[in-house]
This record gives C-alpha cells, sequence and structure tokens, in this order.
C-alpha cells in the first residue's frame, strides 16, 4: 500500500489542476482496491448538498450533475460524524439512499472516508464494491491518507478560485464564505470590484534636476487630493457633519508636519516626488501594520490609500466613475474609505473587503452610513465576482457569492424581519435602561474618534465607557504637545457633559509603535506595551494627564482609565503621577476636579489580585477581547486559531464571575467594555452577574437595551448560575439563545442563523 500511496500522491502533486487531480484519485484508489466504483463528493454549504465531482466506475457524465442533500444517505452521516462509515451491505442500513443516477442497487459493500480541512468536513471519499464484504483496516486507513491528499488539494483550489471555475463549468456557482462583521445588517445586491488607481510599488528611484519645481509638482497633486477628500465629505450629505469629520482625518494627514513634510524633506534630499511619496508612504504603513491593537493596524490602510491618491494626482491620470448598480454591493481587496464615499449613497447597499477589520475606516463609516459590511474575507475571489449577485450578512460575518434561491428568499424574509426589529427597537432610544424589576444598567459607548460622538448622542447612549486616545498620537511624526491634545479631549468632554466620560491613556507599545517611535521586540504581545511605556517615559504620561485635567475644567465629568495593568506597583505609580499633576494643574487653574481613577482588567493575573487593586481604584474595566485571548492563548488575528477564540467560553465566563464578585465585595463598580458587551446573548449573562454597566458599539445599544428590559434581575441572575455548570461555549450559547427565545427576544439569537 505505501507504493502505492506515494505514486498517488506524486501523480496528484503534478496535476495540472484539482479536476484532474480528483480524477486521479478516483481511478487510482478504486485499481488500489480493486473497487467496482469510487467517487468524490464535495460539500456545497450554500445549497446544503454534496455535489458529485469525480468518479471511475459510475456514469461520468452524471459529474456536476448528482446532489445528495445534507441529512441523506450515508454521506450525510459521514459528514455529521465527520469519520468513516465503513459497510459490508450498505442497503440494509436506515439512512442508505438508492441513487438511480448511479445505479446504486447493484453495489452493497461501502466504504466512506471525510475529506476534512482545518476541522471541516469539505468532501467524501466513496468506495463501492458489488458484492457484500467489509473493507480491511488497512484499506480504510489507505483511504483516510487519500482523503487528507485531497483536502490539501481543495485547499489550494479555494485559495486561487479553482473551485469557483469548476463549479461555474457545471452551472454551480453559488458559494459562502466567512470574515470579519463590520458594520450589522442584511444587504442583497450586485458585486461591483474596486481597485487602487495607482501602484506605488511599480514606481521606479530617479533623480531630478530641479528641485523647487518637483516641489511645486508635488504640492499642486497634494492639494487637488485635498480638494477630492473634501468634496467626498461634501457628498455624504445627510449624515452629521461630526460622522463625516472621518474624512478631517485625512486632511490632517495631509498636514504639513506628517506624510507632506517628509515627502517633501526626500525631494529636497535629490528624489523625484514619486519615489518620495512612495518611500514615505511606506514608512508610515509599515510603522502601523507591524501594530497588535486591530484599531491602530487598520490606520496603515488609509495611509495606503492617501498615498495612492496622491500618486494618481502626480501622474495626472483621471479615472471616470463606473456605472454603479442599482444595489451596489462595493468589493475590492481593502476598501477604503475614499472608495466607498464615491459611490452615490442611494446605491450603496453593502461592502465586502479582502482586508480590513470592524475597526477600520471603512467600517466605521459603514456603520454611520447604514450599510451592512463583511471585511477580513481571506482567500475572496475579487477577480472573479466582479457584476455577480451577492448577499452580506453583517450580523455573521458571511458573504454569499451567486446565492441559491433557497438563499436568496431566506435572506429576504431576515431582512425584512431586521427592518421590522429596528423599527421596533426604533421607541426604546429615549426610554431608560433598566431591567424588568426597575434595576438601572447604564449603557455607555466606546469611541475613538471625533467622528463617533453625535452618533453616540443619538444612540440614547448615557455617557462614554471607553475613549481610546491613541489616534491624535498615530496621525502625526510627533508626539502631539499637551495643548493639542486637549483640544481633542475638550471635545469630547463637553459632547457628554455632565454624563461620565471614561478616557482611557495612552495604550500602545510592542508591535503597536507610531511612526515616530519604533520598538522592535521577539514577542511583541508579551511586550512592552500599555502602562509599562508610559510609566517607562513619564514625560509622555504626564503631559497626556495634564492635557485631560485641563480639558476637563467645569465639566467635572472625567475618568481616567489605565490600561494593561499587571501588578499593584504599575498602579501605584501610575495613582502617585496623576495625584502630583492633579496638585499641580489644580494650583494653577480653577475649576479642575479630581478625576475618578480606573484600571482594565485584561491580564489574568489581575484577576487574582483584585482585592488589593481595589483599594487603588475607583473602578474596573474588563477588557473581554483581550481577557479572552490572553486566557484562551488564542491570537484572534491568525486564521489558524481564531476559531479557538470565544469568550463565552467556560473558562472566560468564570474567569468574569471571580472579578465581578471581587469587585462587588469591594464595593467597587465594575464594567465590561469589549465586544462580549455588546453581544445580546453575552448580555445576558453578564446581567445575571451584576454587572454595574456596559460600553459598547452605538449599532448595540437597542438590542442590548431590549435584553435589559426584558428580564428581571432574579431570572438573569438564574440564568448566570446555569450557565456556570456548563461546559462548552457551544452550549453556553444554545442556551442563552433559548432564553432569549423564550422571553420575546428570538429575533436577536436568530439573524442569520437559520441560514445554511
Amino acid at each position: 500500500m505505501l507504493d502505492a500511496i506515494r505514486r498517488i500522491v506524486q501523480e496528484v502533486s503534478e496535476a495540472a489542476n484539482l479536476e484532474s487531480a480528483l480524477g486521479i484519485v478516483v481511478s487510482r484508489v478504486r485499481q488500489a482496491l480493486n473497487a467496482d466504483a469510487c467517487s468524490v463528493f464535495l460539500v456545497d454549504r450554500p445549497a446544503a448538498s454534496h455535489l458529485l465531482m469525480a468518479t471511475d466506475g459510475h456514469d461520468p457524465a452524471m459529474v456536476g450533475r448528482v446532489r445528495v442533500a445534507f441529512g441523506h444517505g450515508l454521506i450525510s452521516v459521514v459528514l455529521s460524524r465527520g469519520e468513516p462509515v465503513n459497510l459490508e451491505d450498505a442497503q440494509g442500513h436506515p439512512s442508505h439512499l438508492c441513487l438511480a443516477e448511479l445505479n446504486e442497487a447493484e453495489f452493497h459493500a461501502y466504504l466512506g472516508v471525510p475529506i476534512i480541512h482545518r476541522r471541516e468536513v469539505v468532501g467524501v471519499v466513496v468506495v463501492r464494491q458489488r458484492a457484500r464484504r467489509a473493507f480491511a483496516d488497512t484499506e480504510e486507513a489507505f483511504l483516510i491518507t487519500m482523503a487528507a491528499q485531497v483536502a490539501s488539494a481543495i485547499a489550494h483550489a479555494q485559495t486561487n478560485g479553482e473551485i469557483d471555475a469548476m463549479f461555474a463549468a457545471r452551472g454551480v456557482i453559488e458559494r459562502s464564505m466567512s470574515g470579519v462583521a463590520g458594520a450589522p445588517g442584511i444587504a442583497l445586491g450586485t458585486a461591483m470590484v474596486v481597485y487602487p488607481a495607482a501602484d506605488l510599488d511599480a514606481i521606479p528611484d530617479r533623480g531630478i534636476d530641479d528641485v523647487e519645481a518637483e516641489i511645486a509638482v508635488f504640492l499642486r497633486a497634494v492639494e487637488c487630493v485635498r480638494t477630492d477628500i473634501e468634496g467626498f465629505s461634501r457628498h455624504l450629505d445627510g449624515l452629521p457633519q461630526e460622522d463625516k469629520a472621518l474624512f478631517d482625518a485625512y486632511l490632517m494627514m495631509l498636514s504639513g508636519e506628517g506624510i507632506v513634510g517628509r515627502s517633501l524633506a526626500r525631494i529636497r534630499e535629490g528624489s523625484w516626488a514619486s519615489a518620495a511619496l512612495r518611500d514615505t508612504i511606506r514608512e508610515h504603513a509599515r510603522a502601523f501594520e507591524a501594530m497588535e491593537d486591530p484599531y491602530l493596524r487598520e490606520r496603515a490602510s488609509d495611509i495606503r490609500d492617501l498615498g495612492r491618491r496622491i500618486l494618481v494626482a502626480l501622474q495626472s491620470g483621471t479615472r471616470r466613475a463606473p456605472p454603479y448598480p442599482e444595489r451596489t454591493i462595493l468589493v475590492g481587496e481593502e476598501i477604503s474609505a475614499t472608495m466607498l464615499a464615491e459611490v452615490p449613497r442611494d446605491r450603496l447597499a453593502g461592502v465586502v473587503s479582502v482586508r480590513g477589520s470592524s475597526l477600520s475606516h471603512v467600517a466605521i463609516l459603514a456603520h454611520a452610513l447604514g450599510v451592512p459590511s463583511v471585511l477580513g474575507v481571506e482567500d475572496f475571489p475579487v477577480a472573479r465576482v466582479d457584476y455577480c449577485e451577492m448577499v452580506v450578512d453583517g450580523y455573521r460575518g458571511r458573504v454569499f457569492i451567486s446565492p441559491n434561491p433557497t438563499v436568496k428568499r431566506e435572506y429576504l424574509r431576515l431582512a425584512r424581519e431586521e427592518e421590522e426589529l429596528a423599527a421596533g427597537l426604533a421607541t426604546l432610544k429615549d426610554l431608560p435602561s433598566v431591567t424588568a424589576d426597575n434595576v438601572s444598567v447604564p449603557l455607555y459607548v466606546n469611541t475613538g474618534l471625533i467622528s463617533d460622538l453625535v452618533s453616540a448622542q443619538q444612540s440614547g447612549a448615557q455617557g462614554i465607557g471607553l475613549h481610546r486616545t491613541e489616534f491624535p498620537f498615530m496621525i502625526r511624526d510627533r508626539f502631539p504637545g499637551e495643548e493639542e491634545q486637549r483640544l481633542v479631549y475638550r471635545q469630547i468632554l463637553e459632547a457628554f457633559a455632565p454624563q461620565p466620560v471614561v478616557i482611557r491613556t495612552l495604550d500602545i507599545g510592542g508591535d503597536k509603535s507610531l511612526p515616530y517611535f519604533p520598538i522592535q521586540e521577539d514577542n511583541p504581545f508579551l511586550g512592552w506595551r500599555g502602562i509599562r511605556i508610559t510609566l517607562d517615559h513619564p514625560e509622555f504620561f504626564v503631559v497626556q494627564i495634564r492635557a485631560l485635567l485641563r480639558a476637563s475644567c467645569n465639566l467635572g465629568n472625567l475618568s481616567i482609565l489605565l490600561p494593561m495593568i499587571s501588578t499593584l506597583e504599575e498602579v501605584d505609580e501610575a495613582c502617585a503621577l496623576i495625584e502630583r499633576t492633579y496638585e499641580q494643574v489644580a494650583a494653577d487653574e480653577k475649576g479642575i476636579m479630581r478625576p475618578r481613577i480606573g484600571m482594565m482588567v485584561e491580564v489574568p493575573s489581575a484577576i487574582f489580585l483584585m482585592d488589593e487593586f481595589a483599594r487603588r481604584v475607583d473602578f474596573f474595566s474588563i477588557g473581554t477581547n483581550d481577557l479572552t485571548q490572553y486566557l484562551l492563548a488564542v491570537d484572534r488575528n491568525n486564521p489558524r486559531v481564531a476559531g479557538l477564540y470565544n469568550a463565552l467560553h467556560p473558562a472566560v465566563l468564570r474567569a468574569l464571575k471571580s472579578i465581578v464578585d471581587s469587585a462587588r465585595r469591594n464595593r467597587k463598580p465594575v464594567s465590561v467594555c469589549g465586544e462580549m458587551g455588546g453581544d445580546p446573548v453575552a448580555v445576558l449573562f453578564l446581567l445575571g452577574l451584576g454587572i454595574d454597566s456596559l460600553s459598547m458599539s452605538v449599532s448595540s445599544i437597542p438590542r442590548v437595551k431590549w435584553v435589559i428590559h426584558r428580564f428581571t434581575t432574579s431570572q438573569a441572575q438564574f440564568i448566570a448560575a446555569q450557565v456556570l455548570t456548563l461546559q462548552t461555549a457551544t452550549a453556553v450559547r444554545e442556551y442563552l439563545s433559548e432564553q432569549l427565545e423564550a422571553n420575546g427576544l428570538g429575533a436577536l439569537a436568530r439573524l442569520g442563523r437559520s441560514v445554511p
């Protein structure tokens, strides 16, 4: 058998394409096992069926035509079990399905083996014999080995789009792919593929004779782009001015001290404008791409987008607006905010991007526009979907290419359900966030840009539970000064005064270095970051604290949040610096109140020191995203292990209970500001634990408020106690979803879930 395996593996590896590889497998396996037939079925999840894609021993004309629905036949038994099925006489099995197209009435012996890639069954290899016989263990092991080889070929074919081409050749082009939910909602429409206007990487080095003339050319290009961006902002009529301030960030990047200033310096050193721009964009983009924090890392795409647009202007290139379909699903390798803004608002239905995350600018703008988006869709066949029909599920992060009628009907139903749900939830906006037994559970918003403020105010939020301060540091080529920071913080504090605003101190470091403050480390995830950097550089920390205190003058609604705390010494030192700075500022200016000081609970060590921390800080804020990653040792940005990341893992839930119990014992309020706080299913558990408040994205507030209104505290406590006895994340989500359903909130748990 070993020699046969080696020969087949060699032939498969040399096959021109997947179709040829599958043909080789069925032919050689049939010969090696002396079987009467061998077939390969691929799993077609959008159609909820198995499709015959290769056979030797059955009618080859049936390839691409024979389809077995999920739940039917022995092939579904193999799929559901994820393990081989070996039968002496398949016709006696209760799940046997006699396929007339394959003359299966003639066959008795059956051996089916799953083809598994990254824990998912992607197909099944089936060997049949007319005579009654059980396949030997060595034969079964042989087929398992061959199935593993087919899995590798299928994975490669999925990456390069070959499976799409195979399906298309047989009239089967529907496909479902998963990514990151960028902005919630359901969209059905037509794909429009967009791509960068210019390629910075293709720019060659070139010298210049007239430096001043080259500078003039560059500055004209910058001004052209500046004018375009201002026009895009005006184009988004109907959005609050603060939401359109996303484009103000682009304009700030074009300021003299950032991209423009560094490019001009390179021109003065003798480089022509295009190469100077190329090197400057690379310098800035690489620094951001190396960062751990997804919110910061996404800024690299904004830098590259600006660079490409300046290059277009330098090259005097012009682009005519494409004919956008009536319901455009904008698709690209990397969608920028300006690409999105170019689409007429009445035609933009959804967004799909190969790169990006829920913290990218395009996701932020899609949220503001109410446009469903799915980002980070790996291996998405961008080049093959232009003008294809498409469904975008912004709740579950799923995209359906050329959906079949069943999928379309289901998503049309879900879209109608979503509209009805949104209309009903709109009535909750001005109602207090209280449980059914009238216990208040304040809901706050997470922000990071000035553009977030108006939508946050209009959402019914009771303040800001987490404001990230990194962005003003990112868009400059130096640390922002005290007054620059004060102006930004004042806008944030004034927008919600007298409601509370929690502002987190600078959270950079490790692989989240700023362009002008690079950090190289072997293990940045456990490295020099957050409070560790700011305490090692108190000059940064003190300037930010002074700016925060001065910004809070006569408002009194500032709370300061310390990130990445792992030791008592860190809190002691940070609090001492804050107190000293407060005394200095309060002595110089009237109206400065001492702020509340809190700490993020996101490092496992903090869980075991809660009692000691409670004697040092005024409140706790649980960052469930990082806490989950650290507890489970899972980098959710690594596709190989991202599937293991789950905030409903029993270990995470028990850690949360320990944190809340300690906070309650010490009479210190505790909030959740991670993604878990905006998940209606998880909120039911958090409510039962006794979390004092929740902070989330604007779009999550009405759904979470609906959950809070429907349950009493005693009901939630009982549910949380039951959850803590469960042993898997799947069991937890199923149980909590059942509780929502039983209390009339099934729509929150069901949206998009019933689609195969």
